[in-house]
């Protein structure tokens, strides 16, 4: 397979944004942690003071099991395929890999207790933990730091354009000015909170047997307190216990953390959409790129192509991270293996908010405040002082101040001279004239540069 014959354009056009998710989410990785796994509980069980059978290992016994975890490659996975084509079963065929590397060791205490290699163990003991192990990894070492740079981009651009007011746009209409800083500290506030929900939600796994209830366990060792024994495992393992289940894991926790991450997602497409409406409008220019063509018919154009490619892939993302969060913790009675398939397809809903979350950088990158465009804007909608005037007239008690600026108003531009014209015959004490007439669009922005800059300062 190349770029150019792979079906998914997460393998082929954006390869190269998703290389990261390739050791992690894919069916190598699988394996790797399936491998994983089953070499960790092997060595739980002859670490157990209670399993006389499965006694302590030696040194070069560890050794060799180390190397089997971390020398495990493609050409392990490889070996563990071929045996599943015999055996077609997945984890079944990982136990035997592991089995021929305790034989082919020469070490005598690996071959004699190469049956407590998944000793006890339904498959999806292993890979419920294996699945969870993935799901940390991808959103520890790859999602986060993502986000959290698209976080700190934001956040520097919105130190940039701390003083730059603008008018606002609520329903699409000219509204109470602001700043281009706070609106952007708008999104950098709603992204971080999410990205901390994100982060925060637990990862769960179990390893209590075919039903849940450690029933092969118990009829090998029956006075061992295996409830005990497996949260120590489990949490060894870096994750949090779930003690009450079915076969499976429910996929609970993995439906809370694909919300979260949709939630990120959604923060995301709308700063894309707004971005993409404020290159449209003029207030944003974008730096043009040497090479690049932005229409193959009008030589003028430089398309905001980055913001919708993000938000198209945003979408696919969200689509899939709902499926999943929505199939994956429904199981009929105590197992079916609806889940198995769908779980495959972990990496995909991440892989496309990965390329969402590079585009949208990139955008950022080339964007270029246009200062122009946005105090025309303001010096030509005088009108939005409407509020301030009424607000001081509500204030000295002058009848009907909403009704008479709306009736002067509303869907209205006016000028400059129309509203001093206005203050001018307010019956209002002359102090608070003096300081409405003080007032332009670019200098209503209330505490805007203020309320951004105390965000800033937090992070």
């Amino acid at each position: 397979m190349s770029s150019l014959t792979a079906i998914s354009p997460i393998d082929g056009r954006y390869a190269n944004k998703t290389s990261s998710l390739r050791t992690v989410a894919s069916e190598y990785g699988l394996i790797r942690y399936r491998v994983l796994v089953e070499i960790a509980w092997f060595r739980f069980l002859c670490a157990h003071p209670d399993i006389p059978e499965c006694p302590s290992l030696s040194d070069d016994a560890n050794m060799t099991l180390n190397k089997i975890v971390d020398s495990f490659d493609e050409r392990g996975a490889e070996k563990v395929k071929k045996l599943e084509a015999t055996t077609n079963h997945d984890v079944k065929a990982v136990e035997y890999f592991i089995k021929d590397a305790f034989r082919s060791s020469g070490i005598k205490a690996l071959t004699t207790q190469q049956e407590f290699v998944h000793f006890a163990c339904t498959s999806e003991d292993i890979n419920n933990l294996s699945y969870a192990l993935m799901l940390k990894e991808a959103r520890d070492q790859i999602l986060l730091p993502v986000l959290e740079e698209l976080i700190r981009q934001l956040a520097d651009l919105s130190r940039s354009f701390l003083e730059a007011p603008m008018l606002a746009r609520t329903h699409g209409q000219v509204a109470s000015p602001t700043t281009m800083g706070k609106e952007i500290a708008n999104v950098v506030a709603r992204l971080a909170r999410q990205r901390a929900q994100l982060a925060e939600g637990p990862i769960l796994g179990k390893i209590n047997g075919a039903v849940g209830n450690y029933n092969a366990h118990l009829s090998a060792y029956p006075d061992i307190d295996w409830l005990a024994a497996s949260e120590r495992f489990v949490t060894s393992l870096g994750l949090t216990v779930n003690p009450y289940t079915t076969q499976i894991e429910p996929h609970d926790y993995v439906a809370e953390i694909f919300h979260a991450l949709m939630r990120c997602n959604t923060v995301v497409l709308d700063l894309d959409r707004d971005l993409w409406s404020y290159i449209s409008i003029g207030y944003f220019k974008q730096r043009q790129i040497a090479g690049e063509t932005g229409s193959s018919t009008m030589p003028h154009k430089v398309n905001p192509i980055d913001f919708e490619n993000s938000e198209g892939n945003l979408g696919i993302a969200n689509a899939i991270l709902d499926h999943m969060a929505s199939k994956l913790p429904v199981s009929r009675w105590q197992r079916d293996l609806t889940d198995s398939t769908v779980l495959r397809n972990m990496g995909t809903g991440i892989a496309y908010s990965l390329i969402a979350y590079q585009a949208t950088m990139k955008g950022l990158g080339k964007l270029e405040l246009n200062q122009v465009a946005l105090d025309k804007d303001l010096k030509q909608n005088w009108e939005v002082l409407a509020e301030p005037i009424q607000t001081v007239m509500r204030k000295y008690g002058v009848p009907e101040p909403y009704e008479k600026l709306k009736a002067l108003t509303r869907g209205q531009t006016l000028s400059e001279s129309a509203i001093r014209s206005l203050v001018d015959q307010l019956d209002i004490p002359d102090a608070a004239r003096e300081e409405i007439t003080q007032l332009t669009p670019s200098r209503y922005i209330g505490r805007a540069k203020e309320l951004a800059e105390k965000l800033l300062m937090e992070r």
